[in-house]
């Protein structure tokens, strides 16, 4: 089975992606990143890619015939409120984990604007670790958000 650690965090995501090196995708997209920001693991898919580093997730989209128009969208780490899992049956079934986070700038209790986001591995990916991850960093943020102590 496939252990996750932070250097392989989404192994399988969005089905046929390949992991890529630090070292590509720094080459690749080392211009795009914040001070202070630093790749930590990311896969692609013929153009597009999902990169994650210490601050955020980056979604990749190169865009028309040529794909020099690309599009940068991104989740941050501090933003996820909460996570699910859900488990792969027996058959063809998947597993998921979906990541719901505010999309409002400012992290108020009761002014929260939402999204969530589904990530699918194939049923042999063991998602325990990366659900834990993200359960943790929601109980962390959530905390701060209300101002409450963990």
């Amino acid at each position: 089975m496939a252990k996750f650690g932070f250097s392989n965090i989404v192994q399988g995501v969005l089905g046929n992606m390949n992991e890529e090196n630090k070292e590509s995708l720094s080459k690749e997209y080392s211009q795009y990143l914040f001070d202070n920001e630093e790749i930590q693991s990311g896969y692609k898919l013929i153009r597009d890619a999902i990169i994650f580093t210490n601050l955020r997730i980056i979604f990749v989209d190169k865009q028309g015939a040529t794909g020099r128009k690309t599009s940068f969208k991104s989740i941050y780490l501090s933003h996820i409120v909460d996570v699910e899992m859900e488990t792969a049956g027996t058959g063809f079934d998947d597993s998921e984990i979906t990541i719901t986070y505010l999309t409002n700038i400012n992290r108020i209790a009761r002014h929260e604007v939402l999204e969530s986001r589904k990530f699918e591995f194939p049923k042999q990916t063991d998602i325990v670790p990366l659900y834990k991850f993200f359960g943790n960093l929601a109980m962390k943020n959530r905390a701060e958000i209300n101002q409450v102590s963990v």
